[in-house]
């Protein structure tokens, strides 16, 4: 089977609901497709945005923080996300690697730190585990004060020596202690084990909040190599087919620590060739596949690092001169979105109540249609941003 890069296109914009937008109530079946990162801050509304109708900032706010449908947490590339409550295990314990090999590849730069003091990551992350919940009873702490607290909690039960090398300055930050550097190393993997979550931003940071203390129970225990395999089928749902380098690279491990997720998954999925590589995709999505028809019709702005943009086959959505425009190391823009395709960038900057958007499209200039379109798409994201006008330019890369 060889479905045509059309096929795949309209399947994944199927997927992640980019072909037209949901009900409000499909908010939740949007946000747990692949999850929703949220970063740059604000990443997570406008990629709701693109994908459900009527969404406000106060709607998410609520969701993240009164109700509790939703969750932030690390995940992913170790990245904040927002995904479904209901979904946690999946979100959670499904992204934790499964040895410290693993471990030490998703968390880069972790392992010299650890090496230096001669302690295992997984053994740092214990030690970290051990403090960190009577640091943060009753308490919200952004990612400073909490590492300050526990790295100083845990100083106290170390060896002289190494105690020493606890309290040296690390290579990380400035001032910064290497105990405190682990211990921030250490909390991305704690929230993947459901110890810790954010609680809603406040005053520009991100405090961290007890799981049990913030949902009044612990997410709730599922066996790894299930949460694993669901993983990997909401991965193969929204960018499949994919291959297990991609999954790997989305992911944030190696290619070759992919079987606790792949494994399981295997006789569920079909090899099919697109391009140059033979790719998976789950057999019941065989049919959705090859039937997903034509590309939709619309605009939509999408923001930096938004889920769609996230796959790996980058050259199935853009082409490759256009990759530096679009992912960048730091400071990615927000994407264009015309008619099921990738067709320029746009970036926005916000002044009091005044917003400035500027959309740059690759290779030809926008219809004037698409235009009008953009300039309401614009108008909408304003509003999300806190603005109550937004000015928009247009020019060609």
């Amino acid at each position: 089977m060889k479905p045509t890069k059309d096929d795949v296109i309209a399947f994944r914009l199927r997927a992640h609901h980019l072909d037209r937008r949901t009900g409000a109530a499909g908010l939740l079946d949007a946000a747990g497709r692949c999850g929703v990162q949220d970063s740059p801050p604000g990443s997570a509304l406008l990629a709701l945005h693109a994908r459900v109708e009527d969404v406000t900032r106060d709607g998410l706010d609520a969701a993240l923080g009164r109700d509790k449908s939703l969750l932030r947490s690390w995940c992913v590339r170790g990245a904040p996300f927002c995904f479904p409550t209901v979904d946690a295990p999946v979100f959670t314990t499904g992204v934790l690697p499964p040895d410290e090999a693993a471990l030490r590849h998703f968390l880069l730069g972790a392992g010299p730190a650890v090496d230096r003091l001669g302690l295992g990551l997984t053994e740092a992350v214990d030690l970290t585990g051990a403090e960190i919940e009577d640091v943060l009873a009753g308490r919200r702490l952004d990612i400073r004060a909490l590492g300050a607290e526990t790295a100083a909690h845990i100083a106290r039960g170390l060896p002289k020596k190494r105690r020493a090398l606890w309290e040296e300055e690390g290579p990380y930050a400035a001032g910064q202690p290497l105990g405190e550097a682990v211990v921030h190393f250490c909390v991305r993997v704690l929230t993947l084990r459901g110890v810790l979550c954010f609680a809603p931003r406040s005053g520009g940071t991100a405090p961290f909040v007890l799981v049990r203390e913030w949902l009044g129970e612990p997410i709730p225990g599922v066996a790894p190599e299930r949460a694993r395999a669901e993983l990997l089928r909401r991965y193969l749902r929204c960018y499949g087919p994919s291959t297990r380098a991609d999954f790997a690279a989305w992911l944030g491990v190696r290619a070759g620590d992919t079987g606790p997720w792949w494994d399981p998954v295997e006789d569920e999925m079909t090899a099919v060739g697109f391009g140059p590589r033979t790719t998976w995709i789950l057999t019941a999505d065989l049919d959705a596949l090859t039937g997903a028809g034509p590309a939709p019709k619309g605009v939509r702005l999408l923001p930096p690092r938004d889920p769609y943009t996230q796959l790996r086959d980058r050259a199935t959505l853009v082409g490759p001169r256009h990759h530096r425009a679009v992912w960048k190391t730091v400071g990615d823009p927000g994407t264009v979105l015309v008619d099921g395709g990738i067709a320029g960038t746009w970036r926005a900057r916000t002044s009091g109540k005044k917003a400035s958007l500027r959309v740059t499209a690759f290779d030809a200039p926008l219809r004037e249609r698409d235009k009008k379109a953009l300039r309401a798409e614009a108008e909408r994201i304003a509003v999300l941003r806190g603005a109550a006008s937004v000015d928009v330019a247009f020019d060609t890369r």
